[in-house]
């Protein structure tokens, strides 16, 4: 069987644990916040980012890896004895990180790399990196597994709301009179990822009555749900009890999301990814 290797970025929030069990290579954003430069880690070690930026009026600029960074991942793949390797990496809408990582295909001119735009983040791609990893423990090929995944992203969904207008003002998705007087009338944003790209999708009053309006968007047949939050956990339990009583079928997860995503959309941010 031919041995097939897995990379993703760290918008993946995968658990360390699990990607160092299946040896997912998860290649780090990097953010600059107050004048130092960090790589996203993963999930569990998000709290002291969003305590600062909670704190602070400054705000985090991101970027993304260099295809230096993909370079030696696929090349250390390759020297460990891997026949192939499937990249399933954020959005290129959000990110010029898919850029770096064809650029560094194209610097070690190997077809053995396939880079598949995920057109999505968060849940949602971790939820592909798990099923590449399943098949090619199954013994799928990489055709087989890259027109799965093909397939599947387009059947998922992102929808979040936010505990506050400001950050989306901060990065300059809202001018600042519009996010006083939103939060003044407790209006909540319902943004969706359409098209690999955020949107805001509608404003709805109030953040219960925002929650009910995610919640009518999921089919009946839903698959799996996971519910992404920051700094939210309380809310992100009750919101999971709430899905798995109206989807029993469904598998539901919690994840949360880090500085490269989550720095939009601030503390007490809450939402799913879902197909």
């Amino acid at each position: 069987m031919k041995k097939i290797k897995i990379v993703t970025d760290s918008t993946s929030y995968l658990d360390k644990a699990y990607a160092i069990r299946e040896n997912v290579s998860v290649v780090p954003l990097n953010y600059v916040f107050d004048g130092e430069t960090f790589v996203e880690g993963f999930k569990g070690e998000f709290d002291d980012f969003f305590n600062k930026l909670a704190s602070s009026d400054l705000f985090p600029t991101t970027s993304q890896p260099a295809a230096g960074d993909f370079y030696e991942e696929y090349k250390k793949a390759f020297d460990e004895g891997y026949d192939s390797i499937i990249a399933i990496l954020l959005s290129s809408k959000i990110s010029g990180t898919y850029n770096s990582a064809v650029l560094a295909k194209n610097m070690l001119e190997d077809e053995r790399i396939t880079i598949v735009d995920s057109e999505t983040s968060a849940s949602n791609l971790k939820f592909l990196v798990e099923d590449a990893v399943n098949m090619a423990k199954e013994g799928k090929t990489r055709e087989e597994i890259v027109g799965h995944l093909e397939a599947k992203k387009k059947t998922m969904n992102v929808l979040l709301t936010t505990g506050t207008l400001e950050y989306l003002a901060r990065g300059g998705r809202l001018t600042s009179i519009q996010s006083t007087l939103g939060n003044l009338l407790r209006i909540k944003p319902i943004i969706q990822l359409e098209d690999g790209e955020l949107k805001l999708l509608e404003k709805i009053r109030g953040k219960n009555n925002a929650l009910a309006k995610i919640l009518s968007h999921v089919n009946e047949d839903v698959e799996r749900i996971g519910v992404c939050h920051i700094l939210n956990l309380e809310e992100a339990l009750k919101f999971k009890e709430t899905l798995e009583e109206r989807f029993p079928k469904a598998l539901v997860t919690l994840d949360e999301l880090g500085p490269v995503i989550g720095a939009h959309l601030g503390p007490k941010t809450l939402g799913i990814c879902f197909y």
